[in-house]
């Protein structure tokens, strides 16, 4: 299939694709006789892999990683282990900023009367607070 089809099919842009072609994600099977690169089902595979990966939250070079760890059946799982594992350990931190930030927002909210004049509204004047 072309690369608009294929792009299409996963619901992908064409410039996506070819940006995991030249990151080395995916490789066309071939050209057609007009110069159209061609992708056969195990560039669908990768694709849908890349995708799973990155709504787990992999970066690319990450999924780079998996994917060559994938197509290597003496790879150590170990390594896969390991890779999620940082994952993991990003995501929760992640979440634990976010929670602060909900925490601190929730704070100035709850201070907050919900009428009156701007100029005694707790939330704007955190914001305009020069403490950094």
């Amino acid at each position: 299939m072309t690369i608009g089809q294929l792009a299409g099919e996963l619901g992908l842009a064409t410039e996506t694709l070819r940006y995991y072609e030249r990151r080395g994600l995916v490789t066309p099977s071939g050209r057609s006789g007009s110069g159209y690169r061609l992708y056969g089902e195990d560039a669908r595979e990768r694709l849908r892999f890349i995708r799973r990966a990155q709504a787990l939250g992999f970066s690319l070079d990450e999924v780079a990683e998996l994917l060559a760890m994938s197509d290597n059946p003496h790879a150590d799982a170990g390594e896969v282990k390991a890779l999620t594992d940082q994952r993991i350990a990003d995501i929760e931190a992640r979440i634990r900023d976010l929670e602060h930030l909900r925490d601190g927002l929730q704070a100035l909210f709850e201070q907050c009367p919900g009428h009156g004049s701007t100029a005694d509204c707790p939330i704007l004047g955190a914001l305009n607070r020069d403490d950094e």
